[in-house]
């Protein structure tokens, strides 16, 4: 996962595995090595693991985009691993040093969240269901990321994926998520003003039977909504919307 500081430069969070596999993986940063490098010759330095873990930082891993604050900071949603799973906020200050954690819900099946700004100081976390039959999962803060509750459940389906979300603007908020209630042969881009009701603005891509589309990602870049997806787990797709589609 990319993240820009206030001085230009790029900070790399990535998972590092091992023995073990992703229950025993790490966070690693990595931050630009030197400032107004050319794409073409980015290099990083490592910063260190996260200490995350008293067991040797690991089965904590990170898979969706940081939200950024308006002090220049950013918020970085991960997610730990081993045996129960639960999702966890990690702060940085401007230049990208690590201030702390806290832990987003107390309930044990939920993994890679994915946060949208409702307000300066409301935030919501949508976050993927291990059970088979979930749904997405939200839970919420008033107070700026310094506690969390857990809220029901949206009405959308989740059977055990990944979800992403973006906040384009204040009542502007979309959610990429797999629909189907038991597979992952559809993926939808639904859309909502509060973050609590959602309705369908886009269908993104759909198949029968092995047919699986996973893990997304939103962005918004030279004026346009950006959704990446996984295909069939053997390439990466991507669409590009002109404008936003419009919250019905």
């Amino acid at each position: 996962m990319a993240w820009r500081d206030d001085q230009g430069r790029i900070h790399l969070f990535v998972v590092a595995t091992g023995l073990g596999g992703w229950a025993a993986a790490r966070i690693v940063h990595l931050r630009q090595s030197r400032e107004n490098q050319d794409f073409a010759a980015l290099s990083f330095d490592v910063e260190r693991v996260l200490p995350l873990s008293w067991l040797w930082n690991i089965s904590f891993l990170v898979r969706t985009a940081p939200l950024g604050l308006k002090d220049g900071g950013m918020v970085l949603p991960v997610h730990f691993e081993m045996s129960i799973k639960y999702p966890v906020a990690l702060r940085f200050d401007a230049a990208g040093e690590f201030l702390g954690m806290e832990r987003i819900s107390r309930r044990k099946h939920l993994l890679q969240p994915t946060l949208l700004m409702a307000t300066e100081s409301r935030w919501l976390a949508m976050m993927r269901d291990q059970r088979l039959e979930g749904k997405v999962a939200v839970a919420e803060t008033r107070d700026g990321g310094q506690s969390w509750t857990d809220l029901p459940d949206l009405a959308l389906s989740n059977p055990d994926s990944s979800v992403a979300g973006l906040t384009l603007a204040p009542g502007q908020m979309f959610l990429a998520h797999n629909s189907s209630p038991r597979d992952r042969t559809v993926l939808d881009l639904s859309a909502s003003v509060d973050g609590r009701s959602w309705v369908r603005a886009q269908g993104l891509a759909s198949g029968t039977g092995a047919a699986e589309y996973s893990y997304p990602a939103v962005t918004w870049a030279d004026e346009s909504l950006w959704v990446s997806y996984t295909d069939h787990r053997q390439a990466i797709a991507w669409q590009r919307f002109s404008y936003a589609p419009a919250i019905r």
